[in-house]
């Protein structure tokens, strides 16, 4: 699991943690941090093909655990239906988390600047700025030359 969650004097906010093939979710926070800054409270547990799903599980549990501060903690997944997204959802019942399927960069950003927000309004708000965020440029433009 790789961590960014320093104890300092901030707002107590939602946890977030990254759940997704391979280092997809670290890397995802490297580039939030790099446009928000330094974040605190967030996590990634990678899912490779060498680690067994008991290990995965006790990441998962471990990253869960530290992250939550009251607020609980919004688990974020690279795809519905795949090992991140399965392993997080057997976590619904013992904890205060949500889990969001189909992280990208736009929901990741979204989450980690509405973090105080309850956690059933924070994921969908990280869904909405999911979708929104996915846009295929080369049809708005032929639109507006079209209008024009």
């Amino acid at each position: 699991m790789t961590e960014n969650s320093e104890a300092q004097s901030a707002p107590r906010q939602a946890g977030v943690l990254m759940v997704t093939h391979g280092e997809f979710g670290a890397a995802l926070l490297d580039a939030a941090q790099m446009i928000l800054g330094p974040q605190t409270g967030c996590a990634a547990v990678s899912v490779q093909v060498n680690k067994g799903v008991d290990e995965i599980l006790v990441a998962l549990k471990a990253g869960v655990s530290s992250l939550d501060t009251g607020l609980g903690v919004l688990v974020l997944t690279d795809l519905f239906g795949g090992t991140p997204t399965t392993l997080s959802l057997s976590l619904l019942k013992g904890g205060n988390l949500e889990v969001v399927a189909g992280v990208n960069l736009p929901m990741l950003l979204k989450v980690l600047q509405d973090r105080l927000l309850p956690l059933s309004e924070l994921a969908s708000r990280a869904k909405a700025a999911g979708q929104q965020g996915i846009v295929v440029p080369g049809e708005m433009l032929r639109k507006k030359a079209a209008g024009n």
